[in-house]
């Protein structure tokens, strides 16, 4: 089972393109997959306090949280498509791993106070987009949110791809890389 997490607000973006042809590509090989569009489901990404009051116990009052869960955990590869803005992920997606990644479910402590991975995914591909050079946007998805959230939580073998220029850039470019995405994807 593969599992999408798309996150970008506006169905005429290049994000969306990505999603569409990952997609086309994902049932024209016959895979099963399900398709998170926190935005299209009207994800409230807001953990607020009667939510934080659950989440130290591992549960939670979205009944969205449940569904996303669920496909996480069935999940055996995870594709991200989301934009950088400001330097990192959007809003919506950093409030899905807020909500969702909870004790129990998404991870479980360690003895010495450590986080233990519940989720087994073999295969990741993070794909994103930014008007940014990728150099600039590598320290946080290298540095940060690969190694310390994907891993930490048993989300493994993470490939990343960033199309950056996205408005300035040419519709050549924006070719090249939809053609590295579903080479990655396709692997």
């Amino acid at each position: 089972m593969i599992t999408v997490i798309y996150c970008h607000p506006y169905p005429g973006s290049f994000n969306h393109s990505i999603l569409q042809s990952v997609t086309d590509l994902l049932s024209a090989r016959g895979d099963e997959y399900d398709v998170i569009d926190l935005y299209a489901e009207g994800f409230n990404p807001v953990l607020d306090r009667s939510g934080l009051a659950l989440f130290s116990k591992g549960e939670s009052d979205d009944e969205m949280v449940g569904r996303y869960q669920l496909a996480l955990t069935r999940a055996n590869s995870v594709i991200f498509i989301f934009p950088i803005w400001w330097g990192m992920m959007p809003a919506m997606l950093k409030g899905f791993i807020d909500k969702v990644f909870l004790k129990g479910t998404i991870y479980d402590d360690t003895p010495e106070g450590g986080m233990l991975p519940c989720l087994s995914i073999d295969k990741t591909t993070v794909v994103t987009t930014s008007q940014a050079p990728t150099a600039m946007i590598e320290p946080f998805i290298q540095g940060y949110f690969i190694p310390n959230v994907l891993n930490t939580v048993g989300i493994n073998n993470v490939t990343w791809l960033n199309c950056d220029q996205v408005k300035t850039g040419t519709p050549q470019h924006r070719k090249e890389f939809m053609a590295d995405v579903l080479e990655a994807i396709a692997k």
